[in-house]
């Protein structure tokens, strides 16, 4: 009869799990964390630079001293107790240390991740009665490690949806006539606009602030606030709506429409849009800046930063200063300076104004954390590249009186380990989803031609 097995894993956490959540060592319960010595030697080989990456792999290691503190070598073999933030203590931290027995399952040791793997082989057997899995966000060493007989997992802790179709788009279509399936609406009329209080049964289940509702018949309304039994709903003229302009650009559709109201409204401190390459997520965002901080004034200046794959290695060995550094990379916001002014007599003159205007500045992810922006709008393209760890570290960057706008395209990930469902785009648009100053639009279509429509649907 086989003895029956703990209740308590092991957890073997790869080097890129920490890189992704440096604090992912507090996220496995009243189970055992394990970090193998090689992950340790990885973790101080990547943790110099200023590139985000280094700051990760820093914090990760602060975060192991301070779980181990003054323990023994015997007790960080066995484990540590893992002190949580809030004082309690359940799990426990280990480091394993590496083994050069060979066991009879064993790959070749010239990899750190064989190595990694031979060390678990060797751990399971010594540990029979304990199920040792491993964490892993690199997919071929999961495959590795499940051929060798170890559980392999993705770090999942962090992921907000189960299928990205499932992802908060911001508004919900409602088949027919929005006002047929109403009973009781009471209406009334201020300076602001109009408003519909709405019992919650007639509303669909799903309603969340600053959420949008759009019928067949060309009614469009925002929710306003949520109550316990109402909900109130402010009504947007169809027209009103598609005749918004910033700095001479309208929406050419609903999504497009319903996205600029969310970057025109100075109660929105958050605005995140999601779409395919060209439904007008740079442009749109880019026109509401300017238009904000030149014409209303309501800001100083605008932040323009990205995440883009090499920009961490790159960055240092181009010449000049940040913002020339940075420019080869915010090559799509100059593009669309030039489609604003596409029909201006002379368009390069057009765009040097503007750049000259416009406070207008790049700044590389690399130098952001630590800063703290006042005044300001925060322009983030290519989030969909960031993890949720990083978004937080940018997001949190806005000071008194900014807002921040995060655009990404969630079939376009260039990062490593990273997919629609753990990218932190993903991550931002659900956990704010309920932020009473934030919104959401999922941006339709492809505008920029037919050939790009095309392409993002066949290729």
């Amino acid at each position: 009869m086989a003895a029956r097995k703990s209740d308590t894993k092991l957890y073997v956490l790869d080097t890129n799990v920490l890189i992704h959540d440096p604090v992912a060592i507090l996220n496995f319960e009243e189970h055992q964390v394990v970090i193998p010595m090689t992950v340790l030697e990885e973790l101080d080989k990547l943790k110099m630079g200023k590139a985000s990456i280094a700051t990760d792999c820093r914090e990760a290691i602060r975060q192991i001293d301070r779980i181990i503190g003054d323990a023994s070598p015997t007790e960080i073999a066995k484990g540590v107790p893992i002190i949580r933030p809030d004082g309690g203590t359940y799990g426990h931290f280990s480091i394993l240390l590496d083994s050069f027995d060979a066991p009879h399952r064993a790959l070749p040791d010239n990899l750190n991740d064989n190595k990694i793997i031979n060390s678990l082989v060797i751990l399971q057997e010594r540990s029979p009665h304990r199920d040792v899995i491993l964490i892993t966000k690199d997919i071929n060493m999961r495959l590795k490690a499940r051929g060798c007989g170890i559980g392999a997992q993705d770090y999942q802790n962090d992921q907000m949806v189960s299928d990205v179709s499932l992802l908060e788009k911001g508004f919900q279509r409602i088949e027919g006539s929005f006002w047929e399936t109403q009973t009781t609406v009471d209406t009334f009329h201020d300076e602001t606009g109009t408003y519909h209080k709405i019992p919650l049964e007639n509303l669909p289940e799903t309603l969340y602030a600053n959420r949008f509702i759009v019928d067949e018949k060309g009614f469009i309304g925002r929710v306003d606030r949520i109550g316990e039994q109402f909900a109130l709903i402010r009504d947007l003229p169809y027209e009103q709506l598609m005749g918004q302009s910033a700095w001479g650009l309208t929406p050419r559709d609903i999504p497009q429409a319903l996205a600029l109201h969310l970057l025109l409204d100075p109660d929105i401190h958050l605005v995140t849009l999601s779409g395919q390459a060209g439904s007008g997520k740079t442009i749109l965002a880019l026109a509401a800046a300017i238009e904000m901080t030149v014409a209303t004034k309501q800001f100083r200046r605008i932040i323009a930063t990205r995440s883009t794959r090499g920009l961490d290695e790159d960055i240092g060995y181009l010449p000049g200063t940040e913002a020339e550094k940075m420019e080869p990379w915010l090559g799509a916001i100059t593009d669309n300076l030039e489609a604003l002014h596409n029909d201006d007599e002379h368009q390069k003159s057009s765009v040097d104004y503007i750049l000259q205007k416009v406070p207008l500045q790049f700044k590389s992810l690399n130098y952001i954390r630590g800063r703290s922006f006042q005044h300001s709008l925060i322009l983030i393209d290519e989030c969909q590249n960031l993890t949720p760890h990083q978004m937080k570290t940018i997001v949190t960057r806005a000071g008194t009186g900014s807002k921040v706008v995060c655009l990404g395209n969630l079939a376009q990930i260039d990062t490593p380990y990273l997919n629609p469902i753990s990218s932190g785009l993903t991550y931002l648009i659900e956990r704010f989803k309920e932020f009473p100053y934030g919104g959401t639009v999922h941006l339709e279509g492809s505008p920029r031609s037919p050939l790009a429509e095309y392409a993002e649907r066949h290729l």
